[in-house]
């Protein structure tokens, strides 16, 4: 590539703090992107309802979440809990330190792979 068509490569739009996005990588696969807060995680829900709907098979990345709370786990929660009442399967990937522990120290990280299992697909 010459240095002309690397400024003509779009860029990435960069997620501020206290922002939170979706990308859709297709077949129910979603990286979330930005804060998963107290902040954030109302957007998020109600993003991600309109955009799980056509899935039976979710998975979804947390590998660029930049900052969470516990307001992340029960946003979390929440999507396992949609899966049941839906009869959906969602996987996560790459959950983030901060979320792991919230939900060790809670006892309730058995519950973040338990949406792997309301449809019995593997």
């Amino acid at each position: 590539m010459t240095g002309a068509e690397v400024a003509a490569a779009p860029a990435e739009p960069k997620i501020g703090p206290g922002q939170v996005e979706f990308v859709d990588k297709g077949d129910g696969h979603f990286a979330v992107r930005g804060d998963l807060t107290f902040r954030t995680a109302g957007i998020a829900l109600a993003e991600s309802k309109e955009l799980f709907a056509d899935h039976s098979i979710l998975e979804i990345d947390l590998s660029e979440v930049k900052r969470t709370d516990s307001a992340g786990l029960a946003l979390l929660l929440e999507w396992v809990n949609w899966a049941k009442n839906y009869v959906r399967e969602i996987r996560f990937r790459n959950v983030p330190d901060e979320i792991f522990s919230i939900a060790q120290i809670s006892e309730v990280d058995d519950l973040l792979s338990k949406g792997e299992r309301w449809t019995g697909v593997i």
